[in-house]
């Protein structure tokens, strides 16, 4: 709508040159900030008014800086041209730039054939708006599919940052409900420290009392001695007074009886006295006496009391240091979060680190490639001033000709323009070989007539002749570009499309090469004679750059002896040695440089291996493999390589192997350092080519909590251990076969000697599929018709490690004692029952699309088990027990939750231990034990390991609950070993 609103302007064909250019001037500073310089010379050129020389001084010259600087040069070009250089820059603008056209001219674009001013003929116009739509078509799939992407990017990463967001909030309320708890906990340590503080008083009062008590005892003491020595006194006095009366009564005299009389009168007083005087001082001491012992029970009460509240302050105290242990734990699982969250970032900040390196190197290729061209060209302009010279002197020398020999000589000049093919004889001048730019980046120096043959595809200028333009020009380029198009067609379809084909380096007949195309042109017709001295090109077409990876092609019969090989699939493979005099080492292969691929052909078949992630030997395998030509592509690490040398030469490590598997069967000890290996066993492979041993590998024993080496010694590499499966494999069944004639039971106890694990992999090693053919290609390009190879044993499976979270999802197996057991173990602390969740139809059908759905309940329709169930479960901090079966494990692993499965083995002892429990619920022996048998062959199908409980290591069900309790506990430590999809 908005280009039908535009008025009509002023008639191009109608204006003048300087009217035309004085409107292009007029928005010189719009078209320089909105045009492209790159997109509008293919039209300029075509149109005739800029020349291979001018589109060479717009893109490449180093004073030019930048694209307005670059257009504005192009404008100062085309106006040398007059009114065909402002008529073709306006028709330009209206393919390319609509928008802009209509800005500068104030009319509607047109594709009309009318509307074009005639400098392009109306075939090559047609053919080049399509080529241009088809170009513009592509750039906008390509602009959407990129918004898509990072569209998809952006709610990734707003995802993400929500899940952060909503993890730190967590962390945030858990940290102030740490402080809270805290606090809480010092104000109950201050008022613990008052309650010490009273009782220590409550010591001290009971302390004095006592000493009171004491006190009043020795008071107490005292006090019947005095009475005891008055008593004495008194008998002393009375036995005196008996004495003397008697005495009196005998021997006394008449006058003296009245004295004597009242002598004892005096003493009777006394006695009274004192009779009348102890028994108040009795009384006196007996309520002393009793005031003291009241006193005393009183301060027994009191401490009896105390003693109460002291228990209860320790009852207290032993209930406070529980709560600290608890909030120790869920501090010490904060702080493992927080670590986590640290070292995903410090993750993803290294990730920023090396994309930013990548991003410098790639910079810097960048700048040295442009520092090449500029090279380049400089040379060119060279051989074109040494081209000029030459050709000044040839038209000197055939003015001095007569006139006949003129006519003869130009006859003979046009023969041999029309025909390129002819030979050096029939003309008397050689034909020009064309100029072009560098096809291939290579120090490396070969022969004259190896240099004539240059791949035409790997240019990027069009126009390559040396001849002035002409009305065969634009026909040529039709042509080559025709070529090219086909060879970048044909370079999908067979191995060898890809490259040309060189002569084998040191043969003394030289054979020409071809390059093959797919509509079947032969490539003699590119072939030109030799060139004169001065065009000849000193480097050789056989190195392709393709980013930072570079193709060579040579002749590889006994690859291995031309050169040597070094790393693994951690490192890479690096060329180690190169022997010197070989093919290897003429065509420029240089030691430091890792091998990405190989391709060659066998039994006229197209191979080509990918040895990026390979092993080292497999590498030596697949390089030995080759016996004619070969194209390798190599990348050049330096760096990295001199790393591994350096890691090597310290013994820091014994190759640049590293990979862990699993066993699938067991291995005895041998005499030789072989190490002993069990059934499910993990080890890391450091070595798959050991320096004094014949198909092994060096591998070590890993811990099952942490990644360390413990044990180490030499395996069967994977194709002597495949054929000691198989081995082993038909011992077990011609056994099995004698124990049954001769009615013998194996013991279903006994450790498990093999695991059968298969694969539908094509390849020869199903661990790394790193050979493809063109069967490869077809099958994987929708030919479903193709048949697949036959299932594989594996004796080693890969495996990588998984580090879950605190608490780890529970599945009790087999199905029918899981179900007894669920329950009960949901009831502990820290475990917890999946419940199912009650789903509407569309919401049912909706997540059963995206695989969340684990198992349908059998209470109801919709009702059934999900992820988000689990999730929830594990993020309160608790194990989830799952009352599911074996087919939720894989849907599990693709959600990242790897459950701890414990498989409860069966015998016909240990269910009639349950079976009151089978009763009560339904079940029977025969049930679970046919449980158990079925569900047996189906874990070694899964993707980790699981953990087997004999049926003679628990007595009930009680015993059995405590032994799962400590399983649960050790399998949570260790490390998660996970397959990858075999099929």
């Amino acid at each position: 709508m908005a280009g039908e609103c535009v008025p009509e302007g002023p008639n191009l064909k109608e204006m003048g040159e300087e009217e035309l250019w004085e409107l292009i001037n007029d928005n010189r500073h719009r078209i320089s900030l909105g045009v492209r310089p790159g997109t509008l010379i293919p039209y300029l050129r075509q149109a005739r008014v800029l020349t291979e020389m001018d589109e060479d001084e717009i893109l490449s010259c180093h004073n030019l800086t930048n694209r307005c600087m670059r257009t504005s040069y192009m404008l100062d070009l085309l106006r040398t041209q007059g009114r065909n250089g402002a008529v073709a820059l306006l028709e330009s603008l209206m393919i390319h730039y609509p928008t802009l056209y209509t800005q500068v001219t104030g009319r509607k674009p047109s594709t009309e054939p009318s509307t074009f001013s005639g400098l392009i003929k109306y075939s090559e116009l047609t053919e080049y708006l399509v080529r241009a739509v088809t170009g513009m078509q592509k750039e906008l799939q390509e602009a959407r599919c990129e918004a898509g992407r990072m569209r998809a990017r952006c709610t990734t990463l707003e995802s993400e940052i929500g899940q952060i967001m909503e993890q730190e909030e967590k962390s945030r309320c858990l940290q102030s409900e740490n402080e809270h708890i805290r606090r809480h906990l010092s104000s109950l340590q201050r008022e613990v420290t008052k309650l010490k503080d009273e009782k220590c008083d409550l010591y001290m009062r009971y302390t004095a009392a006592i000493e009171e008590k004491s006190a009043v005892n020795m008071r107490l003491h005292d006090l019947n001695l005095q009475v005891y020595q008055l008593q004495t006194e008194l008998q002393k006095a009375s036995t005196e007074n008996e004495f003397h009366k008697r005495h009196s009564l005998r021997c006394a005299s008449t006058p003296e009886t009245p004295q004597l009389q009242e002598e004892v009168r005096s003493l009777r007083c006394q006695l009274a006295k004192a009779e009348k005087l102890n028994p108040a001082r009795q009384d006196i001491l007996a309520q002393d006496l009793a005031e003291a012992i009241g006193s005393q029970v009183e301060l027994a009460e009191q401490l009896r009391c105390y003693r109460g509240e002291n228990e209860q302050l320790l009852r207290e105290k032993q209930e406070l240091l529980d709560q600290k242990e608890c909030l120790s734990l869920q501090v010490q699982q904060l702080t493992l979060d927080c670590n986590m969250h640290q070292q995903k970032s410090t993750v993803i900040q290294n990730q920023m680190r090396e994309l930013q390196a990548e991003r410098d190197l790639a910079y810097q290729s960048r700048d040295e490639a442009q520092a090449m061209i500029a090279r380049i060209l400089a040379e060119k302009d060279t051989l074109r001033c040494q081209l000029v010279e030459i050709q000044d002197r040839v038209f000197s020398l055939q003015a001095n000709r007569s006139p006949r020999e003129k006519r003869q000589s130009s006859d003979e000049r046009e023969v041999s323009w029309e025909s390129p093919g002819s030979s050096f004889e029939e003309s008397s001048f050689p034909n020009r070989r064309r100029l072009c730019r560098m096809d291939a980046v290579n120090p490396m120096s070969r022969s004259p007539c190896d240099s004539e043959y240059e791949d035409t595809a790997a240019s990027s200028i069009k126009s390559r002749n040396a001849e002035p333009p002409s009305p065969k020009s634009l026909r040529r380029r039709k042509e080559l570009l025709h070529a090219e198009s086909s060879l970048e067609t044909a370079e999908t379809d067979s191995l060898l499309d890809d490259f040309v084909f060189l002569t084998n380096v040191g043969s003394e007949d030289k054979q020409t090469p071809k390059l093959s195309s797919s509509n079947g042109t032969s490539a003699d017709s590119l072939c030109r004679t030799s060139a004169p001295p001065f065009l000849m090109r000193s480097r050789p077409k056989a190195i392709r750059v393709n980013g930072r990876v570079f193709t060579i092609c040579f002749q590889g019969e006994a690859l291995l002896s031309q050169l040597a090989v070094v790393g693994g699939n951690k490192t890479g493979v690096f060329v180690h040695q190169v022997t010197e005099g070989s093919a290897a080492h003429t065509v420029g292969i240089s030691p430091g440089a890792q091998i990405v691929e190989v391709k060659y052909e066998q039994n006229q078949k197209a191979l080509r291996m990918l040895l990026e992630d390979s092993t080292l030997e497999e590498a030596m395998w697949a390089l030995g493999q080759v016996t004619g030509l070969c194209h390798l592509s190599l990348r050049p690490k330096q760096d990295d390589y001199e790393a591994l040398l350096h890691q090597l030469q310290n013994n820091v490590m014994s190759s640049g192997d590293s990979f862990y598997v699993r066993v699938n069967m067991s291995l005895l000890a041998g005499p030789s350092g072989t190490l002993a290996v069990s059934c499910n066993d993990i080890l890391h492979v450091t070595n798959t080519r050991p320096a004094g041993t014949e198909d092994s590998w060096h591998a070590c024993q890993v811990h099952p909590c942490q990644l360390l080496d413990l044990q180490s010694g030499t395996v069967p590499n994977y194709y002597r251990a495949q054929r000691l499966l198989i081995r082993a494999i038909e011992d077990m069944s011609f056994q099995t076969k004698k124990s049954q004639k001769a009615g013998r039971v194996v013991a279903q106890n006994q450790q498990k000697a093999v695991r059968i694990v298969s694969t539908g992999r094509q390849g020869r090693n199903a661990l790394w599929v790193s050979v493809e053919d063109e069967q490869t290609k077809s099958t994987e390009s929708g030919d479903t018709s193709a048949p697949r190879s036959c299932v594989t044993l594996m004796p080693y499976s890969l495996v990588t490690p998984h580090y879950p979270p605190v608490c780890r999802p529970i599945l009790l197996l087999p199905t029918v004692l899981g179900r007894m057991l669920d329950k009960k173990l949901g009831g502990w602390q820290g475990f917890q029952l999946c419940e199912p969740e009650a789903l509407s139809s569309s919401e049912h059908a909706a997540r059963l699309q995206r695989s969340e759905i684990l198992e349908e309940c059998e209470q109801g329709r919709n009702c059934c088990y999900t992820l988000q169930s689990v999730e929830k479960v594990m993020k309160k901090g608790i194990h989830c027990v799952l009352p599911l079966g074996l087919d939720c494990v894989r849907r599990l692993h693709r959600a990242e939750i790897f459950p701890i499965i414990i498989f409860i083995r069966q015998s016909a002892r240990s269910s009639r231990k349950l079976r009151s429990k089978l009763q009560r619920h339904g079940q029977s022996e025969e049930q679970l034990l046919a449980c158990s048998r079925s569900e047996e062959p189906l874990l070694d199908k899964l993707p980790c390991l699981y953990h087997s409980v004999a049926s003679d290591s628990w007595c009930d069900q009680a015993s059995l609950l405590t032994s799962l309790r400590t399983i649960i506990w050790e399998e949570q430590k260790k490390i998660v070993w996970v397959e990858p999809d075999l099929w």
